[in-house]
């Protein structure tokens, strides 16, 4: 575990390109400490998701360091442990979600780390309670609502109790109601985040630091170059 004014995250000198196209990131610096919500922007394609499977390990770079939590990773058993501690939120709940109950999909994460299922049922029951999911634990996954799909795929982020939280479009397919509902409980969490979103009502709610991926590099917000026909 890093020291309290150590990075949680931080990346170094980071590339990747996928098989037959120029780099889709180049050069990524980035460090990301405790209490931090970074909000990270781009265009389509811009490479954003891709930094986040970087990050767990989900894809392997070519060049540059990730450092989670105190540690170089780069095997598949470190990643393993960084996953335990980073908590990563696909895009598309249905990506995340495979198990027939809810209860099973929540309690996946507590079991492969060595729980008992006693243990297991009784911290996914809890983490479930804590969201307002009380009595969801017997209902089938795949007829859940979107709004109720994404809670449910954040409880079982959240039962793994990660230092770090990344969120890859959260507010996707949500309604109103549902956006609210994920961002109050969002902004009660202690984890630091780094959020990817074009959502700006949603993230300005949330966020400490903005940053933006353009032609493969990660800067301040403030530095995107607006091209003039």
């Amino acid at each position: 575990m890093p020291h309290r004014d150590e990075a949680l995250i931080k990346i170094e000198n980071l590339h990747y390109a996928y098989p037959r196209r120029d780099a889709v990131l180049k050069e990524i610096n980035f460090s990301l400490y405790a209490g931090e919500r970074v909000v990270i922007n781009g265009d389509n394609g811009a490479g954003k998701t891709t930094l986040l499977h970087l990050i767990v390990g989900l894809k392997k770079a070519k060049q540059g360091d990730i450092i989670a939590l105190g540690e170089v990773c780069k095997t598949e058993k470190q990643f393993n442990k960084l996953r335990a501690k980073v908590g990563l939120l696909f895009q598309d709940p249905d990506d995340q979600l495979f198990c027939p109950t809810v209860l099973e999909d929540v309690m996946f994460g507590p079991l492969n780390l060595g729980f008992s299922k006693q243990q297991a049922i009784e911290k996914s029951l809890a983490t479930l309670n804590s969201l307002g999911l009380q009595g969801f634990e017997s209902r089938i996954t795949h007829q859940l609502s979107g709004g109720e799909k994404r809670m449910v795929t954040l409880a079982s982020v959240l039962v793994m109790e990660p230092d770090v939280l990344m969120l890859d479009e959260p507010t996707n397919a949500l309604d109103e109601k549902a956006k609210q509902r994920l961002l109050h409980v969002l902004q009660a969490l202690p984890q630091a985040m780094i959020i990817i979103s074009h959502d700006k009502v949603f993230t300005e709610q949330l966020v400490t630091r903005n940053l933006y991926l353009q032609n493969g590099h990660l800067v301040a917000s403030q530095q995107k170059r607006i091209a003039v026909a």
